[in-house]
Order: C-alpha cells, then structure tokens, then sequence
C-alpha cells in the first residue's frame, strides 16, 4: 500500500503549480468557447495569460445571489455549462435553488485523493451516511469510494437504528 495517491504528489511544487495553470487556462479556454455565460463573465480575458496566482486574483467572482438569479434568467445552468442535460449523468438541487450538473464520469468530483489522503483503500467498506437526495454530497463522496476500489453502503441520513444494524453486521472500515 503506497503512503501516496499517485506521482502527482510527490511532484516538486513549483511543477505542480507549473501543472495546475496549465489545466487551468485549457479548462477557461474551454469555457469560454462552450459556456455563454461564462464567456460574457471572462470577455477580454485571454485564458493563455492564466499563468500564475497574481493573475487570478483580477479575475471576476460569481457570487451566489447572481448564480441563483442566472440560473432563473437562463434555466437550467445559467449559461455557465458546456454540455445540455441529456448529455450529464445527474441534475442535483442545493438550497437556493442552485442547479448543479453531474457527469458520467467515474470520481466526477476527484474526492478519490482526499479518500485516499484520510486513510481509505481500496478493499475496504464505506458507509455513506451523506445525503443522496437532490444534493451532489453522496454521490461525491460514492464515487470517490468507488474510484479507489471500496465498496460502499449508500445508506443516505436518518434512520438511525438501521444505521446502527448496519455497521454491526456489514462492519464497514469507513463512516461518512
């Protein structure tokens, strides 16, 4: 069993930085021919010059109050996504409403690594206590379970005398 996720962390951080902004202005570039509303938010800026953190910092934030009403002014995603819903794997709603799309893709979220870092291996059993119900958090955390080869018992919230059973008889190695 590796003390690490992958080579990616034992990288020297000036190359992972280097990496990081590398992704980072393909992604925004991405964005930019995919999203409208995205490429309304970023107009002017030139997704090459995405090099370092000092350039970050002159970059526009969304705050939650202009998500929820882009989201009302342009159902579903507000502009902001680059695939239609047919082509995602879910549509979760958090409190807001905020719409919030899902891929098919295995670790979507990339929580595999923070697994991982907590002490999770692939083998072992994990009892998913988060939410399943429109809320991306079980999901999130399912299938970076999944990606490192556990097995996971969605078992959601509530019902805590299940809960209890249920850790007695399947004795998972993991609760979240």
């Amino acid at each position: 069993m590796s003390e690490f996720f992958d080579i990616l962390e034992t990288r020297p951080p000036e190359q992972r930085e280097a990496e990081l902004f590398t992704l980072l202005s393909a992604q925004v570039a991405h964005a930019q021919a995919s999203a409208p509303a995205v490429a309304d938010m970023l107009a002017g800026v030139d997704a090459t010059t995405l090099v370092r953190r000092s350039v970050l910092e002159k970059l526009p934030l969304l705050q939650k109050s202009e998500l929820i009403e882009r989201q009302k002014q342009t159902p579903i995603f507000g502009g902001l996504t680059a695939l239609a819903p047919p082509e995602l794997g879910q549509i979760f709603v958090s409190p807001g409403p905020i719409f919030e799309p899902g891929a098919r893709r295995p670790d979507f979220w990339r929580f595999s690594r923070a697994l991982h870092a907590a002490g999770l291996r692939g083998g072992e059993t994990v009892q998913n206590c988060f939410s399943y119900h429109f809320t991306p958090a079980g999901m999130m955390f399912e299938s970076g379970a999944q990606a490192l080869g556990c097995a996971v018992v969605p078992a959601g919230v509530g019902q805590t005398e299940l809960q209890v059973q249920v850790m007695q008889h399947v004795r998972p190695q993991a609760y979240v």
